[in-house]
């Protein structure tokens, strides 16, 4: 039986303490440890995966820019973005990383849907699309069987700090977010809500 899902609804935090939290779970986690989620929003700042390349980001002027250890190249974070984290024991959920992607994109697609936005994941690049434009980001690494950080749904803020890169490396990719697909106002904490369901039901844990 696996130990309960531990859920934690964080606000918004700086990216820098909140990666070495990640960093440190990680590494102290052991069988027995739950799983946990974290969903939060972050201050402006970019940050470069793995094998991310400088050329990438084109004008970053006042944005910090943050050196991760996941996979993809830059993208940007800000407040009105969702951001989930996803410390999972992949090992003992008896996923794989392609099937933990999937699942963090069956999540997504499914709260879009509830706003009646029809998204979808595109097999060419990971992530979660709105016609060609790109709505939710993922990024993820693997340690000892256990994963960290996760995805990123753009909701309702300031896009235009995407024009100052080439978002996951891609030139001219177009970014979309919820907030230009309603007509309604969106709450991000409803949205959090709905994203939590979607990522219990996605990964097979219980409801809240």
């Amino acid at each position: 039986m696996l130990p309960p899902l531990v859920v934690r609804k964080l606000g918004q935090v700086d990216y820098l303490p909140t990666l070495e939290a990640m960093r440190k779970l990680t590494a102290e986690r052991d069988a027995s440890s739950a799983d946990e989620i974290w969903l939060l929003q972050h201050p402006p700042v970019f940050t470069q995966g793995q094998a991310g390349k400088a050329e990438h980001v084109l004008a970053a002027g006042d944005i910090p820019i943050v050196q991760a250890e996941r996979g993809g190249q830059v993208t940007y974070h800000g407040p009105g973005q969702l951001v989930a984290y996803l410390m999972l024991d992949i090992r003992r959920l008896n996923i794989g990383v392609r099937d933990l992607v999937s699942a963090m994109e069956r999540a997504l697609v499914s709260v879009l849907a509830e706003y009646e936005v029809a998204a979808a994941p595109r097999p060419d690049a990971p992530g979660v699309y709105v016609g060609a434009a790109k709505i939710a980001s993922l990024g993820l690494r693997i340690r000892r069987g256990c994963s960290f950080h996760g995805l990123a749904l753009n909701v309702d803020m300031d896009m235009q700090p995407f024009q100052r890169i080439n978002p996951c490396g891609y030139a001219g990719l177009q970014m979309t977010q919820l907030r230009e697909h309603v007509t309604a106002d969106v709450s991000i904490a409803e949205v959090e809500a709905r994203l939590e369901i979607a990522l219990r039901q996605a990964l097979g844990y219980p409801g809240a």
